[in-house]
């Protein structure tokens, strides 16, 4: 009988311990979290589950972190997961357009995010996509654990920080043929990781300190990295090791 305890004891722990090294990845484009889920493994030794939201779990507790990337809409049952597996002390890792004008009709999303898309003209400040463009990102937070833990950047990039004038070239990584999203409106503090260049259709040149963030909800976190228009941009070691970074971070 106490061998039999200690047996189911050990099997408990073993099984509670592979639960915590798991990440969720809940997604309605698949391909592109293949990629990444292979690279966490790779990069990490992290094994990640692709899930569409119709097969999530019925509990999120004891999942390492949960990543959402979803292009379409976000039902409300997972907005409500999503947002309870934060605040009860969860890594959510929020990725490219699992923020965008889809998910204005979602009621809680943006307030627990803290942001809004605001409708009207991106020159007066209106949220806008733009796709096909190139995309430098810089770090601007050079001490922080997930732009440097195992991060070589292969690019200077000249920026200047919103609310600055002055340019200085700083580290960074361009992807190719992507997709970006002018004018997040930030509403609550957050700590700013990373920051785009890209030049528009009309050739005007944008800069916003709004590529990467992250912030404390209650018990937990999150982190959003806006990259992630194409499975390309998953295929790159620098911005696949700053994913890696934001699972294993430990606030």
């Amino acid at each position: 009988m106490k061998q039999l305890i200690i047996t189911f004891v050990c099997v408990f722990l073993f099984t509670a311990q592979t639960i915590a090294q798991r990440v969720l990845i809940v997604a309605d484009e698949i391909p592109a979290m293949q990629v990444l889920a292979k690279a966490l493994k790779a990069l990490e030794g992290i094994t990640a589950r692709v899930v569409f939201q119709n097969d999530l779990p019925a509990s999120l507790t004891g999942y390492r972190a949960v990543i959402v990337y979803i292009h379409k809409d976000i039902d409300s049952g997972s907005e409500k997961a999503f947002i309870q597996y934060a605040k009860n002390g969860g890594q959510l890792i929020v990725l490219h357009h699992s923020i965008s004008s889809a998910k204005r009709k979602n009621t809680e999303w943006f307030p627990f995010l803290g942001l809004d898309l605001p409708k009207k003209d991106a020159s007066e400040g209106g949220y806008k996509y733009v796709g096909d463009i190139n995309m430098e990102v810089v770090n601007l937070s050079p001490t922080h654990f997930i732009t440097s833990n195992k991060i070589t950047y292969d690019a200077l990039i000249a920026y200047t920080r919103e609310g600055q004038n002055e340019e200085k070239n700083l580290p960074g990584f361009e992807l190719q043929n992507t997709e970006a999203f002018l004018n997040h409106d930030l509403q609550k503090p957050r700590t700013i990781l990373m920051g785009f260049k890209m030049k528009d259709t009309s050739g005007k040149v944008w800069m916003q300190d709004r590529a990467a963030w992250c912030m404390p909800v209650e018990k937990g976190w999150v982190f959003y990295s806006q990259p992630g228009h194409k499975t390309a941009d998953f295929e790159s070691p620098i911005y696949a090791q700053i994913i890696a970074n934001a699972v294993i971070y430990k606030p």
